[in-house]
Formats: structure tokens, sequence, C-alpha cells
């Protein structure tokens, strides 16, 4: 009979983590959380010093009925959650649910490992210890301040726009960064520039080559107008272009960092198209454990919630040893590509990477499914990269100047590739080289041609899932547990909605931003959240009390609350009456909120059940057919102005269109911020809105 009882978070880890223990360990699963704070109240007791309470989450009375048995039937208890903040929690929730801290004749272990392998396991049973209850208790913080935002401010927006509506802590603050982003796009103003390219070609070549301008004969390095772009061309007429200077030099390219949940998340998006969501659930079963051919179950790769870069040493070893053997000892690394720790971030765990290098994905492709296989040859490239040696160029830079116009070329070949011979970023852009002839100083060059491209300047990119993840670390907000789940929520309340990667706010993401910033602008304030986080990673160090991060929060946020609700009541979003009549009953319909924004709704409800889409009036006509132009949204929920006309018109623009005509094309203007521009992009006429 098994004497001893190990019980981790997943199902899934239990067949595996059985095999490696033998019969005389018994393993089971918790399934995750096993108490928490009820539904239905607030679970906070505010009078007895914020004392949580806590109840077995519905559907696990049967789990906890099981455990039980098996404690029972064991000597010693072996707590094996997930190696964080939140596994601690599980770990003593499982205690205090099953009443471990009261059994007198068993002795109960917390363990932890970073990677589900053999060794792994086998190491942490013989390192036992007792439960960190500074993780438990930052944990426990966590989830109350959680708590306080959403059970405070959520009824305020059932209330004021409509029910199902939610304010979280972490997610108030990631929908206003995504609002203020569009805020930038909507009134930033593009620049006019041009660039200036000369085609040269030495005595003797075949092919010219491309020179790009540098500066003029005043030192000037940019070309703003047409006007000033015919000014350089004429000067440049019948000047001598001459090499000025040759540089020859290297340039070595360091190999990246392992990764961390964040890089891991921004680089699977951008290389294999995956959802942050996505790609922690597939992470999740390689790190759970898979069938390899020949190897039986093994998890493949190490913790997948970490925000360090730190490796284990005998990882370390076996990797560059790896390497030499397979490359040779040149493309060893000489020196740790690590990343210095942050103080937003914490340093708990090691970095991701494969548990074993000398497993290919090659070797494991049979075993894996295509979204497994491609995550994984992702994470094994980087960690091999790691160890290796930097990638090193030659590089030539010649300097050409034409009676003051200077001109640059620059060319550069690999000499060793280091690294890339493995891995390359999805953002490294081949290199557009060109074969430079062999030139000398002083020598004259024939000019071939000069051909000048106008451009201008790009506004902020919408975030995506993966730079809106790495603003979120960058500001120290959330914690490698917190980023998918967050995103997936503002995306599942329709706050925002997500359009070929990018990330736009809805109509209801901007008016639950702005009462969060109105009402609670601590909340969403970027510094105060990323002072609380810090304030957590305090208590898990055993600096601060819970209690005292818990007791200085929650009065501000009463007050905070009590002021919304009365101040709230002037811009309570009632059924506002519209111009339409409806056709079935000829009641004058009513503007309603569902879960896609503004409806036209019959007030005779339930007896006239009549609905049609509502599109508010800008009181602009129409520049194509003088009807009046509407605010429409696409099916996704981003906002666009189009006409009422439609479908016989089919008007549409992203910016709101003025009522005023371009005075140097006659193109409609469109407002941004406090300018209007012109619609017609190769015009790019811009003046101020009080102007008009």
């Amino acid at each position: 009979m098994a004497s001893n009882l190990v019980i981790v978070e997943s199902p899934a880890k239990v067949k595996t983590i059985k095999k490696f223990l033998g019969s005389s360990y018994e393993v089971d699963a918790s399934g995750g959380h096993v108490r928490d704070f009820p539904k239905s109240q607030f679970g906070i007791d505010v009078n007895n010093d914020f004392e949580p309470k806590y109840i077995t989450i519905r559907g696990k009375g049967e789990v906890l009925a099981r455990l039980r048995k098996e404690v029972k039937k064991a000597d010693k208890i072996y707590l094996a959650t997930d190696p964080d903040r939140e596994g601690e929690a599980i770990s003593w929730h499982l205690l205090k649910a099953l009443k471990l801290d009261e059994v007198k004749d068993k002795k109960v272990y917390r363990i932890s490992f970073n990677e589900i392998t053999k060794n792994a396991v086998k190491t942490s049973l013989k390192e036992p210890r007792a439960i960190d209850m500074n993780l438990v208790d930052a944990q426990q913080a966590r989830r109350m301040l959680d708590r306080m935002v959403g059970y405070s401010i959520s009824p305020i927006l059932w209330e004021k726009v409509k029910r199902g509506l939610s304010a979280g802590r972490v997610q108030s603050v990631a929908l206003r960064m995504i609002c203020d982003r569009e805020d930038e796009i909507a009134a930033f103003i593009p620049e006019e520039y041009w660039s200036l390219e000369a085609g040269l070609k030495a005595p003797g070549a075949r092919k010219p080559m491309t020179a790009r301008f540098h500066h003029d004969q005043n030192g000037r390095t940019e070309i703003r107008s047409r006007a000033e772009m015919e000014e350089i061309r004429s000067f440049l007429e019948g000047k001598k272009f001459l090499v000025e200077e040759i540089k020859n030099g290297e340039r070595t390219k360091k190999p990246p960092i392992p990764f961390t949940t964040s890089t891991m998340q921004q680089e699977a998006s951008k290389a294999l198209n995956f959802s942050t969501q996505k790609t922690m659930r597939v992470a999740q079963q390689l790190y759970e454990g898979v069938d390899v051919k020949g190897h039986g179950t093994i998890g493949l790769i190490t913790y997948l919630r970490t925000d360090s870069t730190r490796v284990a040493e005998e990882a370390d070893k076996t990797a560059r040893a790896f390497i030499e053997e397979q490359y040779g000892s040149q493309y060893v690394s000489q020196r740790e590509s690590e990343k210095k720790a942050s103080g937003k971030i914490q340093d708990a765990h090691e970095a991701i990477r494969p548990t074993n290098i000398a497993l290919t994905p090659t070797q494991v492709k049979e075993s894996l499914s295509r979204d497994q296989f491609r995550l994984y040859q992702l994470i094994w490239k980087r960690f091999a990269a790691s160890r290796m040696a930097a990638a090193v160029y030659e590089t030539t830079s010649v300097k050409i100047g034409a009676e003051g116009v200077q001109f640059t070329m620059t060319a550069s070949r690999v000499k060793f590739d280091g690294f890339m011979s493995v891995y390359m970023e999805a953002d490294d852009k081949e290199e557009k080289n060109q074969l430079l002839a062999k030139l000398e100083k002083g020598q004259e060059l024939e000019l071939v041609s000069l051909e000048d491209a106008q451009h201008f300047t790009q506004p902020p990119a919408h975030y995506t899932e993966a730079s809106l993840v790495k603003a979120l670390e960058e500001q120290g907000i959330g914690r490698p547990s917190t980023y998918a789940p967050t995103i997936t929520t503002i995306l599942s309340r329709r706050y925002i909605t997500k359009e070929n990667k990018n990330l736009y706010v809805t109509e209801l993401g901007e008016v639950v931003n702005r009462i969060m910033k109105q009402c609670f602008p601590s909340i969403v304030d970027l510094t105060f959240t990323a002072n609380l986080e810090f304030l957590l990673d305090s208590v898990g160090e055993g600096n601060t009390s819970w209690k005292t991060v818990v007791r200085n929060f929650y009065p501000d946020l009463c007050e905070a609350v009590e002021e919304a609700k009365e101040t709230l009541e002037t811009v309570h979003i009632a059924d506002e009456e519209s111009d339409e009549l409806c056709e079935l009953c000829g009641r004058r319909m009513v503007i309603k909120y569902g879960p896609h924004g503004k409806f036209l709704a019959c007030p005779g409800f339930p007896e006239c059940r009549n609905t049609k889409p509502y599109f508010e009036k800008t009181g602009t006509p129409c520049p194509k057919c003088g009807k009046e132009v509407v605010i429409k949204k696409t099916k996704k929920g981003r906002k666009f102005y189009g006409c009422e006309g439609n479908p016989e018109c089919d008007f549409i623009s992203w910016q709101k269109p003025s009522r005023e005509k371009c005075p140097e094309c006659g193109s409609y203007m469109v407002e941004k911020g406090n300018k209007l521009a012109c619609s017609n992009e190769q015009c790019g006429f811009v003046k101020n809105r009080q102007d008009s």
C-alpha cells in the first residue's frame, strides 16, 4: 500500500509523476483551486481586520472527499502545486480544506519542481520544506485587492451602462492603455518628408551602386517638402561625386536571452500567429508532459509562468556541451546571455527552456501536435541560441561628397553566423545588401540616376496582443500569470476587438474607460498599479505585512465608490428617444445599450419587440451625396463614419469628416485632435480647427 501521497494541481501531471515515483507513492490532483471567496458575497470581513472568508468552490466537494480518503491511507503528504505564488496559495488552501495542519500522526511537506522530469521530481522529494506563508499572503492580498475593485466598481457599471460588465484592477489599466493609444492615433498629424537616392557607377563597374542622401551643403539632414527637394536636385546638377571616406570594420550581434512568459507570448504572436491564450495553453501541455516515442511521458519544457532569465547551472553546462558537440567549440558562448533583472519584475524561477536540449524538435516532431511542435521548436531554438556565440559581420561604410552634399553607402556580410545558424527573431529582417565595387578615396563616381520619393510620418501602431504584453511588462503592471487572462477578459467583455492582430477599443470600452478615469483615477493610473505590484512583491519577500497593503487600499476605494454613486447620476445612460418611429406600432423608438453597443428598440416591449441598428448622427453632410454622415461600427465593434444613404452611397471614413473642403485640392477635411487634415494623403494640408 502506498504510504506517500503527492498532490499536484493538474490531472495531466498525475500519470507522468506516478511513473517517476513508483508504487510506494500515490499521486492525485486538486484540479487547481479548491477554496475561494463566495460568488454571492463580498467575502472579506472589513470589521474584523479584513479577514477573508473562504468557501469550497462549487464542484470541488467530491475532489476534497477523494483526497481525504487518500490522506487517511498515507503517512506522508507532499503538496506539489506549481512553483509560484498562486501554487503556494493552493497548497495552503489544501492544507486548510483537508485539515492537514490538525493531523498529528502524519507529516505534511511542501515540494516544488521547475520541470516535470524524473530527476527534478525525485530531487524535490529530498528537499521538502514548509509552506512559505509570505508567498501565500502575497497571493491573498492580490486576490483581495482584485475582489475589492471588482465587487465595488462592477455594480456601478451595471447600473450606469449595462449588466454583465466588470472592472478589474489590471484589466482596467490595460483598457486605459489601449484607449490612450487610440487617442494618440486619432490626434496624430502626418508630416511630410522626402528621401533621395543616387545611383552611382564606379569606373569599369557593370551595375550602379545606391547611395542615400545624408545632408546638404548647409548640413541639413531632413528634406521636408517638394521645394526643398527641387533645390537640392538643382544644386547637384553638373556636380562631381567623389569618394571622401571608406571605413571597414566589424560589428557583433549578441545572442538573445532565453524566454520569459512575456517574451514567449510576444514571439509566439509574431512568429506563429498565436494569441497569448493559445500560447499559454500549448505551453502548459508541453510542461505537464507529452508521450514521446522512446522516452515515455515527459515534461518537455520548464515552468511556463516566469519573469526570470536565469538558467540552472546543470542545464547551462549540458547545453554548452551539446552545442560544442553538434556545431563546434567556436559556436559556444564565452559569456552568460542573461538580462539584468529589472526592479519591476520578480526573479523567482528559471527561464523557459527545454528540459532536455538533446531532445531536438526533429526528434519529438512525430509525438507532438502541429501547435505543440511549433512552440517547442521556438523555445528550443531560442534557448540553444542563448548559449551560443555572437554573430560577427564585416562592415563597409562609404561617404560620397558632391561639393558639400553628402551621400552614404553601407554594406555588410556575415563573417561568422554564430547563434544565427539556429535562431533568428521574427523582427529580424534579412539585411538588404549591395556589393560595393572596389573604391578608393578621392575616386570620382559617375551619376547614373537621382531618385526621390515622398513619405509621411506614421502614427503610433495600434497595440497587438504581443505589444500590449510588452508594454504591461515594461510598466510593471501584472505578472506572468495575468497577461493572457487580462487580454482574454477585455476581449470577451467586448471592451476591445481584434482585427488582423490589431486591438481596437469599442464604443462600450470607451464608455467604461471614461467612467473609470472620471471616478477611479488611481485604479487606472499606471504608476499606482505598478507600485501596488511592487508592494505585493514586498509581501512575498516578507518585508511588508499583507494586511497593511489591504488596510491602506480599501478606505480610498470606498470613498471613490460613494462619490461615483452620486456624481455619475448625471451621466446615467437612460433610454434616450430617437427621431425614428417604430414601423410596427408608431411609437418613437428609444436608444438602448446591448453587448455590441447602442441599438434602437421599441418602448412598447414586450407587446412590440421591434429593434433596428442605431446610427449616431454627426451633423456633417456626406462629401459624396450630401446626406448625413452617421457613426457606424464594424462587425467586431470598431467605429467608423459612413453615409446614412448606404448602400446607395458607399462613403466611409475612419476619421470624422468635416464640413470644410481642403483649400488646396478640394477634398473633404477630417478631424484629427484639435486640427483639420486633408483626407487626400497626397495633399497633406493641415490647419488648426480654431482657424475654421
